[in-house]
């Protein structure tokens, strides 16, 4: 292996064990989240609050939109990601309340 293939392989492994950590910050983050929404679910459910709040969703999205393209990640992705969370949150949400 020549010396540049080395460098190449040293800075793959550096962007690698980077991801990794990223992967395990999302994990734990999404597990953390997810603590709060089932507590918010199980007070919807005691008080019989609707398992989804539409107008708290369409902020979330815009301002999860905003977010992304202040961290130059394609808005669109990051809107289809939180409508991925929400549908599991309102998922969770009415199973509580049956």
């Amino acid at each position: 292996m020549s010396d540049e293939s080395a460098r190449a392989a040293e800075i793959l492994a550096d962007h690698r064990d980077s991801i990794d950590r990223l992967d395990a910050i999302l994990v734990y983050t999404l597990g953390e989240r997810f603590k709060h929404t089932q507590a918010v679910g199980r007070l919807k459910a005691k008080h019989d609050l609707p398992p989804s709040d539409p107008a708290r969703e369409e902020r979330q999205i815009e301002r999860l939109e905003w977010l992304a393209k202040e961290a130059d990640l394609d808005p669109e992705f990051a809107k289809k990601f939180l409508n991925f969370v929400i549908s599991e949150v309102i998922r969770h949400h009415e199973n509580l309340q049956r």
